[in-house]
């Protein structure tokens, strides 16, 4: 017996790299899915329609949400407001909205000011998935097969709201879980915006060096998968930042402070300190890695 589809109308608001693969994905099961894509670059939107990625679009969201039945956005978290702003006396009764944001406290109070009544609807959504290219013709229907998606719901979020968000993430392999919105922003300020942060500025403090060339020509496998994420979409990773910024300057500090202990380990040609932070990272990353817990960075 053939499993219904999540949506008879599924709008995505931003169809890039996430907003792409997630209608992939979807149409992989289900291929008679209505997928209405909307944004503000028209190459990007004809290319999508070309790929067969989505069957129309809309560059006005609130035109592109007439009818659907579930809406995904997928704008960087420092537009979510506005797209929240022109949807949101434009929606289908039955509509639920979700997004897929890396940070949650900011969207939330973007949904408390701009949602109204539709405040029930909306399922806060997070996909840990991606790559560091961006665009829709990097979209790929497997990018979410066995990834984490975080549904982080608001009290007044109707429970049958979030079931419907969470089958239509099982339905492209993902496996989903719900946590607090600051527990959800704490957990990948560490886990993933400090990293993207690492490595853009470990990338753009090597290129200042008089001899950036040679060091550069070279960097070997280890500084390529350091800085691989540096290759990701800056303006998108700079909204992320700002949009968790305390939870970020919470933990860069935290780090800071055992980086300088590392410089003062080595300052002091201190063999045995190094070795305890270089073992017990080793220990850890080695036991996440083996239960299979540590999977590609977004």
């Amino acid at each position: 017996m053939s499993i219904p589809p999540p949506a008879q109308r599924l709008t995505i608001i931003g169809v890039g790299l996430i907003g792409g693969s997630l209608a992939r994905a979807l149409r992989r099961e289900h291929p008679a899915l209505e997928v209405v894509g909307c944004g503000r670059q028209l190459p990007n939107l004809r290319r999508a329609l070309e790929l067969g990625v989505i069957d129309r679009y809309e560059t006005d969201p609130a035109r592109a949400v007439q009818d659907a039945d579930m809406v995904v956005v997928a704008v960087p978290v420092g537009s979510i407001e506005t797209v929240f702003a022109a949807i949101a006396g434009h929606l289908a009764p039955e509509a639920v909205v979700t997004d897929v944001g890396s940070t949650k406290g900011n969207v939330v109070t973007a949904a408390y000011r701009r949602l109204g009544e539709r405040l029930g609807s909306f399922v806060p959504g997070h996909p840990i998935a991606g790559t560091e290219r961006s665009g829709v013709e990097a979209a790929f229907a497997e990018l979410f097969e066995g990834c984490r998606v975080i549904l982080t719901p608001l009290p007044e979020t109707d429970r049958a709201a979030v079931e419907r968000v969470r089958a239509l993430w099982r339905e492209t392999g993902a496996r989903v879980s719900e946590m607090d919105v600051r527990h959800h922003d704490a957990v990948l300020a560490a886990t993933s915006h400090l990293p993207h942060l690492l490595a853009y500025t470990l990338v753009d403090s090597l290129a200042s060096m008089d001899d950036s060339e040679e060091i550069f020509g070279y960097a070997a496998g280890g500084f390529r998968d350091f800085t691989r994420i540096a290759s990701s979409d800056p303006a998108l990773w700079r909204d992320i930042c700002l949009a968790n910024r305390d939870a970020l300057l919470e933990t860069l500090q935290r780090f800071s402070t055992d980086l300088s202990a590392v410089a003062d380990a080595i300052q002091k040609t201190d063999g045995e300190a190094l070795m305890k932070v270089f073992g017990r990272a080793k220990e850890v990353r080695d036991r996440f890695a083996a239960r299979g817990k540590i999977k590609s960075p977004e």
